[in-house]
């Protein structure tokens, strides 16, 4: 399919964000084609940045983020939707220009619930690991351009995730369909090369997952990125679908 007829839906998010579950809803669409985090390897290779399976990570993907846009998020597709899963703090060192021609759309999710969980892979995580400055920047960056993305809100998806699936879709120019609300257990073929370091709960869901809030105590240390993080969460959070 040419990449004129292609609906391009771009989703920036931020790591433990219920974004590989937002993926694989997607994927249950005969319409759509799905791509998992094609700007890893680049920002690999452009921050140095030291994460679980980095080596397996450079060797399996094409780390020149420009030809990723070219090639990837802009080029052909085989379906009339493309639904890349992109990390916002990948996109470091390449042209916005890209953001233009594709759909954006924002998933974000609470910092004091994100947090605990990033610390398991990424054991001291600064504010640029988090993505929400970068998405925060990109909203704005569009906004100001009149373009107005779709922010989803982990928390609002799990606690209803047709209703805010069918907001979003809606404001995609998409029908619902049901069978994104299901998935049959296990790996999909898709996933990169860091798939074994970070999708090892996924792997064992058949759908989301019910909303269920943190009991234990936020970790202290975490407490002055956790006050970097959320002037950006709220900025995001207040264009959220809600459930």
């Amino acid at each position: 399919m040419s990449a004129q007829c292609t609906l391009r839906i771009n989703l920036w998010s931020g790591p433990r964000n219920v974004s590989t579950a937002l993926m694989y809803a997607f994927a249950q669409r005969a319409d759509t084609r799905v791509v998992d985090e094609p700007l890893y390897a680049h920002y690999l290779r452009c921050t140095g940045a030291q994460h679980p399976g980095r080596n397996d990570i450079l060797e399996a993907m094409d780390s020149d983020g420009e030809r990723v846009v070219q090639e990837v998020l802009l080029g052909d597709c085989d379906r009339p939707v493309l639904f890349v899963k992109n990390m916002g703090h990948h996109l470091v060192d390449l042209d916005w220009d890209f953001l233009h021609k594709v759909t954006t759309v924002f998933l974000i999710r609470d910092p004091r619930e994100m947090l605990p969980s990033l610390i398991n892979q990424v054991p001291q995580p600064r504010l640029a690991d988090t993505a929400l400055k970068r998405q925060a920047d990109i909203m704005d960056h569009l906004r100001g351009q009149g373009l107005q993305p779709a922010v989803l809100d982990a928390r609002q998806l799990l606690l209803d995730p047709r209703g805010v699936l069918t907001q979003l879709c809606d404001s995609l120019g998409l029908a619902f369909e049901k069978s994104m609300l299901r998935w049959p257990a296990g790996p999909r073929p898709e996933e990169g090369a860091w798939a074994p370091h970070w999708y090892h709960v996924i792997h064992t869901t058949t759908g989301f997952a019910p909303y269920r809030p943190k009991t234990t105590p936020f970790p202290a240390s975490l407490e002055p990125l956790l006050a970097e993080c959320q002037p950006y969460y709220d900025h995001l959070y207040a264009y959220a679908l809600r459930a």
